[in-house]
């Protein structure tokens, strides 16, 4: 290999910043693993065109891009003012009109999309406004009124969002307007469907239940945003394939001196559940303006790597910002740099016990004889990517090879950290015979060289998904031809 590999995933925002002809063809050579479709946004037929984009360019040069939708959810808004914004002073009373009828805002009072509010709230309560730039004292709740003093000074416009510190509202995760995107998000075979502000497992169960129904295969994505969802995070975590650390409107719900250590938790909860983890929200926000990170959001991006994050996620910075390919560029250099920085050993004796998986046992083989022999690389030959993912949840100091003939689990391993899905159709092959022609078609794309020494794992059926049971020490020699060296 000429270069190392970088095992950190990059999934960036799609939007009008990357509608620009070549704009998508430049992100995939900076190193873009999935997109992100934002349905707060955008019309389906301008989603369906942007994955038209993704996937002619990516099968033109041959990579693997997931696609994710993710869902508005119940996002708590103000309505409108009369004069766009107003200027608000700490001292000030400012009454929040939760009634479908509300006038147009001006400096005393202003309408609200969420009509429950004055059940959820009471006097003391805090309401944060623009992501906590605003903050709001509830003095009193009457019928539909809810009153506040003002505690800080500033500007507010229209539709910004509102959130309670601590949490507590009751509106679900799940909006009428988000079934209909569950719906749109099949017709477009999105590989993964966002649930914004889910608080229990139930909300991830009722999403999977809604995407099944419309023909959608699509895995489930926990965004914690939610007081309630850290209460709750073992039960979300387990019930979800991936989870995104949403931490703009977490942030604010629970205070931002929280938020790097739920961040950790949240990290290690999801890798020792064996779930995919995606860490997002403002990661290279500058670069919306700028054509460089700060040195604080280099060391913040670092930061999650070095947590152990699988992806890293632009939202703004490729969306709409000035300089989407130089974000993904600036975001590939700092993983591969944070990569570089730390060996991680695997601690076998906090691994989990009382294995019922053949898959799984076979992952934990591999990866303690990785940390006892010298290999080049982990090659993984499989279905639905499930043991691809069983291996990336080790953290090996080797990149695992996934060879998969299927489009949709390739697309899926996109996310996952030290994966590299390729196509490798194994049917009619034997199981020895497959693993050798594994070996020797990474050895023709470049990826391992003659003296490398890898482990292959398989089934012993080779069109069954789950069946995997068996690993080959393999070693390629001139020409690519490959020794087996023992199985196991």
């Amino acid at each position: 290999m000429s270069q190392p590999l970088r095992r950190t995933k990059i999934l960036a925002t799609l939007g009008p910043a990357t509608d620009a002809p070549g704009v998508i063809d430049a992100l995939l050579a900076a190193g873009l693993n999935a997109v992100r479709l934002n349905f707060s946004h955008g019309t389906a037929e301008q989603h369906a065109q942007r994955i038209a984009a993704v996937r002619a360019v990516a099968s033109r040069t041959g990579r693997e891009i997931g696609v994710l939708a993710d869902l508005p959810g119940p996002k708590i808004r103000i309505e409108k003012f009369a004069e766009g914004k107003v200027l608000l002073k700490a001292g000030q009373a400012f009454a929040l009109v939760c009634r479908a009828d509300a006038p147009a805002g001006d400096a005393t009072q202003v309408g609200c999309s969420y009509l429950g509010l004055p059940r959820d709230v009471g006097p003391g309560d805090t309401l944060l406004l623009d992501d906590g730039l605003i903050s709001l004292r509830v003095e009193k709740v009457a019928g539909d009124v809810v009153h506040t003093e003002v505690m800080t000074d500033g500007a507010l416009s229209n539709r910004k969002g509102l959130n309670r510190l601590g949490g507590g509202l009751s509106l679900g995760a799940l909006t009428d307007e988000d079934r209909g995107h569950i719906a749109t998000a099949a017709k477009l075979g999105v590989d993964f469907i966002a649930v914004s502000f889910c608080r229990s497992a139930a909300d991830i169960e009722l999403a999977r239940e809604l995407a099944r129904a419309a023909g959608s295969d699509a895995q489930i994505v926990a965004k914690i945003e939610r007081a309630e969802a850290i209460e709750n995070l073992v039960e979300i975590v387990e019930a979800a394939e991936v989870i995104m650390v949403a931490r703009g409107d977490l942030g604010v719900e629970i205070g931002y001196a929280e938020l790097p250590g739920l961040q950790k938790k949240i990290i290690r909860e999801s890798v020792a559940r064996n779930r995919i983890v995606i860490t997002a929200t403002q990661m290279l926000q500058s670069m919306v303006d700028n054509p460089i990170p700060t040195r604080a959001e280099v060391l913040d991006v670092a930061n999650s790597v070095i947590d152990g994050t699988d992806t890293v996620m632009l939202s703004a910075e490729t969306a709409s910002g000035l300089y989407p390919v130089k974000s993904v560029e600036a975001m590939a250099s700092i993983c591969l740099g944070a990569e570089r920085q730390f060996r991680h050993d695997t601690d076998f004796e906090a691994a989990r016990r009382g294995l019922t998986r053949a898959d799984e046992a076979i992952a934990m083989a591999t990866m303690f004889l990785t940390e006892h022999i010298e290999l080049k690389g982990i090659v993984a030959l499989t279905e639905s990517g499930g043991t691809a993912r069983h291996l990336s949840r080790f953290r090996s100091q080797v990149p695992v090879f996934a060879l998969s003939r299927f489009d949709e689990a390739r697309r899926k391993m996109s996310l996952m950290r030290d994966v590299f899905p390729i196509h490798f159709d194994t049917r009619g092959l034997s199981p020895g015979v497959a693993a050798r022609s594994a070996a020797k078609q990474l050895h023709d794309l470049g990826l391992l060289d003659a003296g490398d020494r890898i482990i292959v794992t398989n089934g012993d059926s080779m069109e069954r998904r789950g069946a995997t049971n068996t690993l080959r020490l393999l070693e390629i020699g001139v020409g690519g031809h490959v020794e087996g060296l023992g199985e196991l």
